[in-house]
């Protein structure tokens, strides 16, 4: 019995002191290394360049839209009005060229006939008076100064009839080509401003240039919009990545193209590949280290942009994503 005794007492001690050595042995055995991040998706910002009020709404949280599907819609009065004069004076521009082009009208032609025979006729009676003076003059009937006076008149005659002329001729011939030239620049520039009014007020109706599921409505109905604010956010589940912080003493592990194996806890515990696709130092808020020992430098963080090497169904922005080595 005594025997049994002291066999009993050292079976425990032995016990006692193997379950502490395996504790402390355990204890001071490496931890499996555990990196968390989180699934990032590309995400995009619907507006519109021009500002007014909102007229409709398309879409709600959680739709899924296709590229080229109309999201909202704007209300300008202030296009309708811009593209009017816009229109307006490309009228007017091409009515001015139309008359440059054709040129003067039949009227207007033989009105500056009837001017130039006018004055033609004019000058031919003209003419025939200072040859009568003329004579009388050499006759020695009349003075030289009614002589002068008959030459000066016919000389203003003349210019008259050529003036006269030169008019008929302006007008049979039409506008010069510069004046043309003119003219159709004008006219371009008009469709020019037409064009322009007509792109702002297709921008009233903004329709997604990406498939997508909404996540954010900023505005609503009856809203003011200004130019350029994000009204509707859509989120590209398909382009999603995962994001890590990881510090450099590690980064040899994490260089671009590596591939690791892991866990998204919200999908279950199947593991999933990634491959890493970019890595960026963090800025000098991120979180520096300090080392121990005689390494004698603080180790920065790092960024480090991860994608599924397949498709991952149900995957969500925002979930969590492990690695866990051992």
């Amino acid at each position: 019995m005594r025997y049994f005794k002291i066999f009993l007492v050292t079976g425990v001690l032995v016990a006692a002191v193997s379950w502490l050595s395996y504790t402390f042995w355990y204890a001071y055995q490496p931890k499996p290394l555990r990196l968390q991040g989180q699934i990032e998706a590309q995400q995009y910002n619907i507006s519109s360049k021009v500002p007014g009020r909102l007229n409709q709404v398309y879409v709600r949280k959680g739709d899924q839209v296709e590229k080229g599907q109309l999201i909202f819609t704007i209300l300008s009065p202030e296009i309708d009005a811009k593209l009017a004069q816009a229109l307006a004076g490309r009228d007017t521009a091409e009515a001015v060229a139309e008359e440059v082009n054709i040129g003067a009208r039949k009227e207007q032609i033989e009105a500056a006939r009837d001017k130039w025979k006018q004055a033609k006729a004019a000058s031919e009676l003209m003419e025939k008076t200072f040859l009568r003076i003329d004579n009388l003059y050499e006759a020695g009937v009349v003075a030289e100064q009614k002589r002068d006076e008959a030459h000066t008149k016919l000389q203003g005659t003349k210019f008259s009839e050529n003036a006269a002329y030169q008019m008929f001729k302006m007008a049979d011939d039409g506008a010069r080509e510069e004046t043309k030239k003119a003219a159709a620049g004008k006219v371009r520039m008009a469709e020019g401003a037409v064009a322009e009014v007509e792109v702002y007020a297709a921008d009233t109706r903004i329709e997604s240039w990406h498939d997508g599921e909404v996540t954010q409505i900023l505005l609503q109905s009856g809203e003011l919009a200004p130019q350029g604010f994000p009204v509707v956010t859509i989120m590209d589940i398909d382009d999603a990545w995962a994001v890590f912080h990881v510090r450099e003493d590690r980064l040899a592990e994490f260089k671009k193209g590596a591939e690791f194996n892991v866990t998204i806890p919200a999908l279950g515990t199947s593991h999933y590949l990634f491959r890493v696709s970019h890595v960026a130092v963090m800025g000098d808020f991120a979180i520096w280290r300090a080392t121990n020992g005689d390494k004698g430098f603080d180790m920065r963080s790092f960024e480090v942009e991860a994608r599924p090497r397949t498709p991952i169904a149900g995957i969500r922005a925002g979930m969590s994503v492990l690695i866990e080595e051992k």
